[in-house]
C-alpha cells in the first residue's frame, strides 16, 4: 500500500533566503517589516526624511535580496521531499501544521530519535545575537499557532509530553533556549493554556463516543463551545498580529497578548481542573478490564431473555447478581462532581458564571429522563445513567409464580439500595456497585446528585405507580420532553411533586373503587383474625382427627373441602370472597420459624428477606424433625390476590397475617384441647365421691383440676388480650386513617404499621418472650394431651399414687415456673418497650394470685 506523502509547497525567496533559520514566508514578512519599521524609526531620530532615501533603501533592499538569491542558486531543499505523514507527528496531530518543514529522514520514530531531532532543531535555530523586537516577532506568531496545539519552530513538544500514551493529561510545550529569558519567561506562563486546551480536545474526543452517556455527551458539547470561543479569540489576534498597525499605534505584541488571553487561560484551567476529576485513575480503571471478556456472556443472556429461554435462572441472577462494575464516570456521577466542583470554587467570581450554564446544559438529558419516568412510567436509560434501575427479567405475569412478588420490590429500585418499601430499615446491598475507593463516591448512576437525594424516592414511586396505571389499561398521558435547563430550581422540583400526586390519586382510586380493596382487607381480617365467625370452630371440629396427624401425610384437598363445608354452613357469617382463602402446610413450626428470623435480621421488620434465608434453612432440616411435625402446628391460610391488588396485599404483607393467624391458631386449639379435658372430667368418674374427703386421692383429683383451670384462664386471657386489645383496636385505627388517605405510599405504610404494631403487639417480635411464652404453651397444651391418661388413674382409685403425684408434679412445676418467668418477662417488656403489654400483665396476675393461693 502506498504511503501518503505530505503535500509539498513551492519553495520562496525567503525560505531559501532563511534556510538555516528555517523561517516561513509569513514569519520573513513579518521580520523584514518588523526590520524596515527599526530603520525608519532610527532616520526619523536623525531627521532623514527624505522620500530619494527611502527609494535609495529599498533599491539596495533589492538588490541585496537578488544576490543571497544567486549564492544560494542549486535545487530546492523542498525539492524531491518524500517524507510521508507517518514520519511527521505533529502533523498527524495537527494538519494545519503543514507549514513546519518535515524533519530529516531517521531510521525509527521512537520516543528518543523524535526528542533528538527536536533537540537539534532547536540548536539550529539559535536566536542569539538578534534583537528583542525581532526574537519577539519571530516568536509570536508560533505562539498564536500553539495557542490552538499545533507546534511550531521555536516552540516545540516536550520529549517528556505525556500527550502521546496518555492524550487526556495534555501536551507540555518548551520554547527554545536561545530565546532572550524574559520572553521565554512570558511565554512560559501562557504555555498553560496550551496544554489544558489539548487537554480538553482529547476529552471531548474520548467522552463523545458512544457508551459515554447522554450527559458525557452534553458536557462535550458545552465543551466544544468555550473552545470555539477560544479559537476565535486566537483568530482575532492573529488577524491582529498579520495587520499591519495604523500609524502611532503600536502592533501586537507579548505584553499587549497577555491581558487578551488571560481570561481564556483562567476558563481553561477551571475546565481542565473540572474535566481531571471526571477521568478514574489508572488504578480504578483497570477494575473493569473484565467487561470486555463478559460482553459475550452478557448478550447471550440478554438474547435469551428476549427469547423467553432464560426461566427462573435469569430472574435469579437478575435479583442477586454480583454487584457492578464500577464503571466508566457517567450520568448521576457528572452531575454531581460538576455541581461539587461548583460549591468548592463558588468563591472565585468566575465558577458560577461558567459552570452554572455549563451544568444546566450537561443536566438537561438526565432533566429529561427523570420527567418521562416520572410522568410517564418509561425508562430509556442505555447507558445506566439514571438513578432508578429496571430489571427487565421481571414482569406482571411473574408475580402468579413467585412467592415474594418480586415485581413490586425487585423491578424497578434504586441503584444505591436505599430502601422505599414500608418495614424497609436496612439499605440494600444486592446488585449495589461499591464507592469508588478514591474518592467514596457511587459510580455511574448510582450517584445521586445532593439536590435530588430528597426526592429520589417520590421519582421512583411516581414511576412505579405510572407503570401499574398502565399496566391496569389505564391512560397515563402523552410524552413530553420539554425541558431545558439545570434541575436544582422550583419550577422543575413543581414537576415532580405534580407527577408524584397525580400517578398516587389515580392509582388510588383505581385499588379502592376499582378492585374494592376496603372489602377485601375487611375480609382478611375476618378469615385471618378468626373474628366474627365460628366457622373455624366448626372446621377444628370437622377435621381434628386428620389435623393430629403428620403434616406429611395430611390430604390438603380433604381439609379443603372440610374448610368450605364450615365456611357455607348458614349462620356463619363469612361474607365474601370466601373462594380466595386456601389452606396450606407449612413446613416449620411457628415459634421455631420466628426464632430463626429474629435471629437473622434482629426484629420482623424485614420478613420479607428473612423469610428467603428461612426458605434456605427449611431445606436443610432433617426428616425426623419433618415427620414429628403435625398437622396443627403445620396448618396455615393463604389468600388469592390479583394484580394490581397485590401490590397492597402482598406476599410480605400476607406472611404478617398467616403468622398472626398460627398465633391465634395455637391458642384456639390448645383452647380447644383444654375445654375437651374439662368435658373428660365432667365424668362420672372424676365426680363420683371418694369414701374419704380428705383422702390422698381426692387431692390429687383437685390439683390437677385447679392445674386445668389455671392454664385455660391463661389461654383465655391471651386470647381476650390479642383479640380485643390488640387486633380490634389497631384495626379501627387502619380503618380510621383508609378513610383519610389520600396517596398509595401513605396507604401501604399504614397496613405494613398496622401489622407491624399488632405483632409486636401479641409478642411475636422479641426472642425472649418468644423463648418463655412458647414453652408455657406448650406446656399447656401437653397437659391436654394427657388427658386420657389421667382420667385412667382417675378410674384408679387410690392405686399408683406416688407415681400420679411425680407425673403430675412435674407439669404442675413446669407450668408455674414458666408462668412466673413469663410474668416477669411481661412486666421488663412493659415498662421499658412495650407499654401496651400492661394490659396483660394486670389481666395474668389474678390468674397468678389464685396459683399462689392454691
Amino acid at each position: 500500500m502506498a504511503t501518503p506523502y505530505t503535500p509539498l509547497r513551492p519553495a520562496s525567496r525567503a525560505t531559501r533566503r532563511h534556510k538555516n533559520l528555517g523561517l516561513s514566508a509569513k514569519q520573513l514578512n513579518k521580520v523584514t517589516s518588523t526590520i524596515a519599521s527599526a530603520r525608519r524609526g532610527l532616520r526619523e531620530a536623525h531627521g532623514q526624511h527624505d522620500d530619494e532615501d527611502d527609494d535609495d533603501l529599498r533599491e539596495e533592499e533589492r538588490d541585496e535580496i537578488e544576490r543571497e538569491e544567486a549564492a544560494t542558486a542549486g535545487p530546492s531543499r523542498w525539492a524531491g521531499a518524500e517524507t510521508s505523514f507517518a514520519a511527521e507527528p505533529s502533523f498527524l496531530q495537527a494538519p494545519l501544521n503543514s507549514r513546519v518543514p518535515p524533519p530529516p529522514a531517521f531510521d525509527s520514530p521512537t520516543a528518543n530519535t523524535k526528542g533528538k531531532y527536536r533537540d537539534e532543531t532547536q540548536d539550529a535555530t539559535n536566536l542569539k545575537g538578534l534583537s528583542l523586537e525581532l526574537q519577539e516577532a519571530m516568536v509570536l506568531e508560533d505562539l498564536l499557532y500553539v495557542m490552538l496545539g499545533i507546534e511550531g519552530m521555536l516552540i516545540r513538544y516536550s520529549p517528556e509530553s505525556p500527550h502521546v500514551d496518555d492524550p487526556l493529561a495534555g501536551a507540555v510545550f518548551l520554547c527554545n533556549d536561545t530565546l532572550d529569558p524574559s520572553i521565554r519567561d512570558l511565554i512560559m506562563r501562557l504555555l498553560p493554556i496550551a496544554t489544558h486546551y489539548t487537554a480538553l480536545q482529547a476529552f471531548i474526543a474520548a467522552k463523545s463516543i458512544e457508551g459515554c452517556g447522554f450527559v458525557n455527551h452534553a458536557l462535550c458539547g458545552a465543551l466544544r463551545s468555550v473552545l470555539q470561543e477560544h479559537i476565535t479569540l486566537v483568530t482575532r489576534l492573529e488577524n491582529a498580529f498579520l495587520s499591519t498597525p495604523r500609524p502611532g499605534e503600536p502592533g501586537l505584541t507579548l505584553h499587549s497578548l497577555m491581558p487578551h488571553l488571560e481570561p481564556s487561560a483562567r476558563t481553561l484551567a477551571l475546565l481542565y481542573t473540572l474535566t481531571s476529576s471526571l477521568l478514574l485513575d489508572p488504578a480504578s480503571a483497570g477494575s473493569s478490564s473484565s467487561d470486555e471478556e463478559s460482553d459475550v456472556d452478557s448478550e447471550e443472556e440478554r438474547r435469551n431473555a428476549e427469547l423467553g429461554l432464560g426461566g427462573i435462572g435469569n430472574v435469579i441472577k437478575g435479583l442477586g447478581g454480583d454487584p457492578e462494575e464500577e464503571g466508566e464516570v457517567l450520568g448521576g456521577e457528572v452531575i454531581a462532581i460538576v455541581w461539587d466542583c461548583m460549591r468548592r470554587m463558588a468563591g472565585d467570581p468566575l465558577t458560577p458564571a461558567l459552570l452554572n450554564p455549563l451544568l444546566a446544559r450537561l443536566s438537561t438529558p438526565y432533566a429529561r429522563t427523570l420527567l418521562v419516568w416520572a410522568e410517564c412510567g418509561l425508562l430509556t436509560d442505555p447507558d445506566n445513567e439514571f438513578f432508578v434501575r429496571s430489571q427487565p427479567y421481571l414482569a406482571p405475569s411473574f408475580l402468579e409464580r413467585d412467592y415474594t412478588d418480586e415485581y413490586w420490590d425487585r423491578r424497578y429500585t434504586l441503584r444505591d439500595g436505599t430502601p422505599t418499601e414500608p418495614g424497609q430499615k436496612e439499605k440494600m446491598t444486592t446488585g449495589v456497585p461499591l464507592p469508588r475507593a478514591n474518592t467514596g463516591r457511587l459510580p455511574g448512576g448510582a450517584c445521586v446528585p445532593e439536590f435530588l437525594d430528597r426526592w429520589k424516592r417520590k421519582v421512583l414511586l411516581a414511576g412505579k405507580y405510572v407503570n401499574v396505571i398502565r399496566e391496569c389499561g389505564r391512560d397515563v398521558g402523552t410524552r413530553r420532553e420539554d425541558w431545558e435547563g439545570g434541575m436544582d430550581c422550583e419550577p422543575f422540583y413543581k414537576r415532580i411533586e405534580d407527577a408524584y400526586q397525580h400517578a398516587n390519586r389515580t392509582l388510588l382510586m383505581l385499588l379502592v373503587e376499582d378492585q374494592q380493596l376496603i372489602p377485601r382487607l375487611r375480609s382478611l381480617k375476618r378469615y385471618f383474625f378468626l373474628s366474627q365467625s365460628g366457622f373455624f370452630s366448626h372446621f377444628l371440629d370437622l377435621s381434628m382427627s386428620d389435623l393430629k396427624k403428620p403434616s406429611r401425610t395430611v390430604s390438603l384437598p380433604k381439609l379443603q373441602a372440610l374448610l368450605e363445608v364450615a365456611m357455607n354452613l348458614p349462620d356463619e357469617g363469612v361474607g365474601g370472597f370466601r373462594e380466595d382463602v386456601k389452606l396450606t402446610m407449612a413446613r416449620e413450626g411457628l415459634y421455631d420459624w420466628l426464632l430463626k428470623v429474629v435471629a437473622v435480621s434482629g426484629d420482623l421488620g424485614s420478613i420479607g428477606g428473612s423469610a428467603v434465608h428461612s426458605e434456605k434453612d427449611k431445606e436443610k432440616d432433617s426428616k425426623d424433625k419433618k415427620d414429628r411435625l403435625i398437622a396443627m402446628d403445620a396448618l396455615t391460610l393463604d389468600y388469592a390476590v390479583t394484580f394490581p391488588l397485590s401490590l397492597v396485599i402482598s406476599r410480605k404483607t400476607l406472611l404478617r397475617y398467616q403468622l398472626l393467624f398460627r398465633f391465634l391458631l395455637h391458642l384456639k386449639v390448645t383452647e380447644h384441647a383444654l375445654l375437651g379435658m374439662w368435658t373428660d372430667q365432667l365424668q362420672p368418674v372424676w365426680r363420683s365421691l371418694p369414701l374419704v374427703e380428705a383422702s390422698e386421692h381426692e387431692a390429687w383429683r383437685r390439683r390437677v383440676f385447679n392445674l386445668r383451670a389455671r392454664m385455660l384462664a391463661f389461654v383465655q386471657q391471651v386470647m381476650a388480650y390479642a383479640t380485643t386489645e390488640v387486633l380490634e383496636p389497631n384495626w379501627r385505627k387502619l380503618e380510621a386513617s383508609l378513610d383519610k388517605v389520600s396517596t398509595v405510599d401513605q396507604l401501604l405504610k399504614d397496613h405494613v404499621d398496622f401489622l407491624d404494631t399488632c405483632l409486636k403487639e401479641c409478642m411475636l417480635t422479641s426472642s425472649k418472650l418468644l423463648k418463655v411464652y412458647s414453652r408455657l404453651l406448650l406446656t399447656c397444651s401437653t397437659f391436654a394431651n394427657y388427658s386420657s391418661n389421667f382420667s385412667k388413674w382417675a378410674a384408679k382409685g387410690e392405686q399408683d399414687m406416688q407415681k400420679r403425684w411425680e407425673f403430675f408434679q412435674k407439669f404442675e412445676a413446669n407450668y408455674n415456673h414458666s408462668f412466673q418467668v413469663c410474668m416477669d418477662c411481661l412486666q421488663f417488656y412493659a415498662s421499658s418497650e412495650n407499654t401496651a403489654l400492661l394490659s396483660l400483665v394486670v389481666r395474668l396476675g389474678n390468674n397468678g394470685a389464685r396459683s399462689q393461693g392454691s
